[in-house]
């Protein structure tokens, strides 16, 4: 069944990069969009691998022409998925994966309502904090700034996770890799041996995991 767009979402540090990377390893026919960003990169990213970089008058002509399915602006940079990678990934017969931000993913919801929408927590704001720590440090751009400016972000960001339909905690790799997978199969009507596992994914089922990180965040 191609053509579903799933939107994954999560605070920046849960590790939903590592999760996406391997869940497409292991399902055929996801296609990943590359967002475009007004942000300079990082480490050893690279243009048209982890994002499209762009200046902010390309990035702003690009708005006034429409070329956006949803666009955001985060911490002062700009993030937006071209119109074209749905049309792209249609006409190849796949499915596509939007990794985007609450803002965005609640502009695709609004416009998209079929669209099968997935939010990633990390297991504590105290596991986060040390993802977040770890990252700025291989990055070599350790700012305290930074890293209370994400947290805080965060807890505004899980707030939203009941406006998704899914919801996982990635506390063990293995574990949340099998449960996006699974999402993936479910929704495509391959319910064999998934089903119990998806269907414990979604929010309404509100499962013990998904309350227990919620309420690290809610105690902060």
């Amino acid at each position: 069944m191609a053509g579903i767009l799933f939107i994954i979402s999560a605070p920046s540090g849960s590790g939903k990069s590592t999760l996406v990377a391997q869940v497409r390893s292991l399902v055929a026919g996801l296609e990943f969009s590359i967002s475009y960003t007004t942000r300079a990169p990082r480490g050893s990213e690279e243009s048209g691998r982890e994002y499209y970089f762009t200046d902010r008058e390309t990035f702003q002509r690009m708005i006034t022409n429409d070329e956006f399915l949803e666009w955001a602006e985060v911490f002062g940079n700009y993030y937006g998925t071209a119109r074209t990678a749905l049309e792209h990934a249609r006409a190849a017969g796949k499915d596509l994966l939007l990794d985007i931000d609450v803002q965005g993913a609640l502009q695709v919801m609004r416009k998209m309502p079929e669209a099968v929408s997935l939010f990633v927590l990390p297991p504590s704001p105290q596991v986060l904090e040390m993802r977040l720590r770890n990252r700025s440090e291989a990055e070599h751009m350790t700012e305290e700034d930074v890293i209370e400016r994400r947290l805080l972000q965060a807890r505004s960001e899980v707030k939203q996770v009941w406006d998704y339909k899914y919801a996982l905690v990635n506390d063990v790799l293995d574990q949340a890799v099998a449960e996006m997978r699974a999402i993936v199969l479910y929704e495509r009507r391959v319910r064999d041996d998934v089903t119990a596992m998806a269907e414990s994914c979604r929010t309404d089922a509100s499962s013990p995991r998904l309350r227990a990180a919620l309420g690290g965040f809610e105690a902060e």
